[in-house]
């Protein structure tokens, strides 16, 4: 079958291996020179089934409204008339109910497990490196009420696969020494020992030579303008680059553009609740001395992950829900330096960090949309939110034996 992937992240690019490797001919368009340059680029870096807690939880309602006026806060809601933002909103209050959170914690965990397992075995396959390591993810608390929440969080993800354990500060020193100076404010944490973390934008573009190799074609440079129809039916996609614009067709259509997806299906009438959160990350270069933590490190608290990535620290985290845009708010960016410094006195930077935006798609569920739509031969794989580096190659397995006309080996929702 000859399929036709929009976009070059790491789950369009991911989504052309797992295709390629199933014997479909395959092609990538992205708008940018090269794979994995948006939301790819510089996110947290972490392979997080422990993250498997959805945004929309019976707790977030409250936490929201605490946070309102904030300019650092760690979710941001800027006050303008967005109709789209207004449905995902309610979309997203529906969801946090205690109910729909276990159903959606239920099918988050299995899609992470799913695709860490597939990790693992592109890596065996492959041996491809992206300084990635396996020594788990300590999630680390500062405030008893937090923590005591995620005590309770922590016992429904052991019981749908996810082995988070919950430790005292002690233990939380004795995982990641780094920890040491803020121990007098620690009051506990969890530990996903089977977590991992890496570099995705490493990952996605040497997946994106991989898939060459095996015979993928990438036109980048390239934007979809539209997908056209013909006599009720998905007649091909109108790409536009330097060279001029073409109609490209295919089999099949794959739907990767992450948050710009609603966008391209709008016109078609599918209306797809997927809603840009914009998160923040710092690169930090260390200092051969410097005392930064190995295991890769969540503060819940303040929605903020920290990643080793080589001689690099990544920090990364915060959503700013403000339609698409992406310019750098210098507060935000400095309060992920801010609580660097509480929890890690004795970072010694080599250079100055190099700060980034990117935009998640985001789901009132946080619940990736994968599979076929009402429109034969359109298929979905987008709303990822913050975990699409963990569930990118379980999303696009699935995705693969869906197109070959098999079930998938893991529970996928479409729309």
């Amino acid at each position: 079958m000859n399929v036709l992937v929009l976009g070059a992240g790491v789950i369009g690019v991911s989504s052309a291996w797992y295709l390629a490797r199933a014997g479909h001919q395959v092609t990538v368009v992205d708008r940018r020179p090269a794979a994995g340059l948006e939301t790819s680029f510089a996110n947290g870096g972490q392979i997080s089934v422990s993250h498997a807690e959805p945004w929309s939880n019976p707790h977030a309602p409250l936490r929201a409204l605490s946070w309102m006026g904030r300019e650092d806060a760690p979710l941001l809601f800027r006050r303008r008339w967005d109709p789209a933002l207004f449905d995902w909103g309610l979309r997203f209050l529906r969801e946090c109910t205690p109910g729909r959170t276990r159903a959606n914690i239920r099918d988050i965990v299995s899609l992470a497990l799913y695709s860490r397992a597939q990790l693992k075995a592109m890596r065996a396959e492959t041996r491809i490196e992206y300084e990635h390591l396996e020594r788990g993810i300590l999630h680390v608390y500062t405030d008893h009420k937090e923590f005591s929440t995620a005590i309770e969080a922590s016992k429904i993800l052991r019981e749908f696969g996810c082995d988070r354990q919950t430790v005292d500060a002690d233990a939380c020193v004795a995982i990641e020494p780094a920890l040491k100076s803020a121990w007098p404010f620690l009051v506990g944490g969890d530990y996903t020992a089977a977590d991992e973390s890496g570099d995705a934008h490493q990952f996605t573009r040497k997946l994106a030579d991989l898939c060459s190799a095996r015979g993928v074609t990438f036109r980048f440079g390239t934007t979809v303008d539209r997908l056209t129809m013909a006599g009720g039916s998905l007649s091909g996609a109108l790409l536009k680059s330097g060279a001029g614009s073409e109609l490209l067709t295919a089999d099949a259509y794959v739907v990767a553009l992450g948050s710009y997806s609603p966008l391209l299906l709008r016109p078609l009438g599918i209306r797809l609740p997927v809603y840009p959160a914009k998160g923040y990350s710092a690169t930090l270069p260390l200092a051969a001395s410097s005392v930064a933590p190995s295991v890769a490190i969540t503060d819940d608290g303040y929605k903020l992950v920290f990643s080793r990535l080589g001689q690099r620290l990544r920090i990364a985290g915060t959503a700013e829900f403000n339609g698409y845009n992406t310019e750098l708010n210098g507060v935000r960016c400095q309060a992920l330096m801010r609580r660097t410094h509480q929890l890690f006195p004795e970072l010694e930077p080599a250079g100055e960090p190099e700060f980034w935006c990117g935009l998640r798609p985001s789901t009132p569920s946080s619940i990736p949309y994968i599979g076929r739509t009402a429109l034969p031969g359109l298929y979905l794989n987008t709303g990822h939110g913050t975990l699409g580096w963990t569930m990118a190659c379980g999303s696009a397995a699935a995705l693969a034996a869906i197109i070959g006309g098999r079930a998938p080996e893991v529970r996928v929702r479409g729309i």
